[in-house]
């Protein structure tokens, strides 16, 4: 039990990611071979990790249903969509599960989620919309001089992107762009390094077992 709970999965974590790194810097046509093959194991293990996780989703709002905490009944929801999505996705217009879905409009499924599922995304980004527009009103407020930076630099970029800036004087979309492309883009390169550099050391002792939290035991 303890070779297929700990040894083994370290074992598989160390060969496939000196694989990968083999696959990613050695080109050549043995190297291609790899990477075709494990891209598809790869489609495979996509696929559990996709019914392990309509498991677990399922599982979790059924237990909400059954002792009826609260709002459960958007748990039923959450039934009735996925089984209803289901039945569409089978009944394919009546070809069948074996056979290419069409992408006609009149097809359930593709009508549900073009009339249902997009309105619902809408819908629910417009929202985030005014969380975010009340976060901002409380970002920014100069309080310190890293505050008032901010304010002013968020001014001139908003006013930038809309046609009233530049009506109002062509400083605005000039100073917008130039805020957007040199010191945004230094501050997103600068965290997209941090996080890369981040992604590499996690990878690192993932693969020589120092990292070992995936195992669901810590140490």
């Amino acid at each position: 039990m303890l070779f297929l709970r700990r040894t083994l999965p370290l074992a598989l974590a160390f060969i496939l990611g000196i694989t990968g790194i083999f696959v990613f810097y050695v080109p050549h046509s043995t190297s291609q071979l790899i990477e075709t093959e494990l891209a598809l194991w790869d489609r495979i293990i996509w696929a559990f990790a996709m019914l392990l996780g309509i498991y677990s989703l399922l599982k979790l709002h059924l237990g909400r249903v059954r002792k009826q905490q609260a709002g459960w009944g958007y748990s039923f929801l959450v039934f009735f969509g996925f089984f209803l999505m289901f039945i569409f996705s089978v009944y394919n217009s009546g070809n069948g599960p074996f056979v290419p879905r069409s992408n006609a409009p009149e097809d359930p499924f593709n009508w549900m989620f073009q009339y249902v599922q997009v309105p619902a995304d809408a819908t629910m980004f417009s929202i985030l919309a005014f969380f975010i527009a009340s976060a901002a009103y409380r970002t920014f407020r100069a309080r310190t001089p890293e505050a008032a930076i901010l304010l002013v630099a968020a001014i001139i970029v908003m006013l930038g992107r809309v046609p009233i800036g530049a009506v109002i004087s062509d400083f605005f979309p000039m100073a917008s762009t130039w805020l957007m492309d040199v010191p945004n883009l230094a501050a997103k390169r600068g965290i997209l390094l941090g996080v890369s550099l981040g992604a590499i050391a996690t990878a690192l002792r993932i693969i020589f077992g120092i990292e070992r939290a995936y195992l669901g035991g810590g140490e």
